[in-house]
């Protein structure tokens, strides 16, 4: 596939494919350095930009090659001296077609869970793009892209020049929460129990019946697997509601409950003890086709996790007064 470049400067390049898709995000991402001052004066060298960028020191090359051709930037004793701060113009924007980042958009979502379930970032915590880019290995866009879904819905706040700030949610905000979580499960609950009888997913309902009760059988021991078997019934459940925007609603709240919660392992054993019941009663209920008491115990379950994610917001405020 090949594509022109076009801006102010008028034809820039004609390439094909990937390798000019990425050398047009390295330009991009070095002048969102610039804008965003967190290179002033002279640009760090090559190895730096390959590393902060991701890419490789050929990328680079080229990248540095267009900022000097539109005077962003000017060799001085083997330095590139910032002349000016980039305008809107300078920006490329490709007639192309965009390909996926699946892979780095799983490493940075990987890495950002899993500083929040090792406590290495908590509520009120500030962190840039940058951090976060280095230690997942992905490109700052990538980064962007991703903190952003979050920050639409009052997760985590941009600051300015990169920095974000994972924001501490109150009791008004998980209310809110789990008001969207009961309407988007209850219906899809509803969706599940419409399924025909000889779709797979009925089968998929019965393993998991006999998963929970051998887990209840050895609670005591195995309780931390729980968080598994309690991802496997509400994501078999929404599946039936075949809704791309309703997954990204539960994957998004599922997130804010786990920022959250990981702050409070106090009685966890006694917790899951319950919530291990609740689903038992719940699937007991599906598989029985008895509609009405399911959409009853699932509440109750949702209720559950709404006072124990409640009770860890003000875990966090305690600890913060103290």
């Amino acid at each position: 596939m090949f594509f022109i470049q076009i801006n102010r400067w008028g034809v820039y390049k004609m390439g094909r494919g990937r390798n000019q898709n990425l050398r047009y995000d390295t330009v991009n991402q070095i002048l969102e350095f610039i804008s965003s001052g967190q290179f002033q004066q002279y640009l760090p060298s090559q190895v730096m930009l390959a590393e902060l960028c991701n890419v490789s020191r050929t990328t680079i090359r080229h990248a540095l090659q267009y900022l000097l051709d539109i005077q962003i930037i000017t060799e001085q004793n083997k330095q590139f001296l910032i002349l000016r701060q980039p305008e809107k113009e300078d920006i490329l924007s490709n007639v192309r077609i965009k390909y996926p980042r699946k892979n780095q958009y799983q490493s940075i979502d990987s890495y950002f869970k899993s500083v929040i379930q090792r406590k290495l970032l908590k509520p009120g915590d500030i962190f840039t793009e940058l951090q976060l880019s280095k230690a997942a290995g992905v490109n700052i866009f990538t980064v962007r892209e991703y903190l952003i879904q979050y920050s639409r819905f009052n997760l985590i706040a941009s600051l300015s020049r990169g920095r974000w700030q994972l924001i501490e949610i109150n009791e008004f905000y998980a209310d809110k929460l789990f008001e969207l979580r009961e309407l988007l499960e209850v219906h899809a609950l509803e969706c599940f129990m419409a399924l025909p009888k000889e779709d797979k997913r009925w089968n998929e309902m019965k393993m998991l019946f006999n998963l929970h009760q051998e887990l209840r059988d050895n609670v005591v021991r195995e309780y931390p697997d729980f968080s598994a078997l309690d991802n496997k019934l509400h994501s078999l459940l929404l599946s039936a509601a075949n809704n791309p925007f309703i997954d990204d609603f539960i994957e998004l709240i599922s997130v804010i409950f786990h920022f959250h919660y990981q702050w409070d392992n106090s009685n966890l054993l006694e917790r899951n003890i319950l919530a291990v019941e609740e689903h038992l009663a719940i699937i007991q209920n599906i598989l029985n086709n008895d509609k009405p008491v399911a959409t009853k115990e699932l509440k109750q379950h949702l209720d559950t996790a709404k006072k124990t994610l409640k009770n860890s917001v003000a875990l966090i405020r305690k600890s913060e007064v103290l």
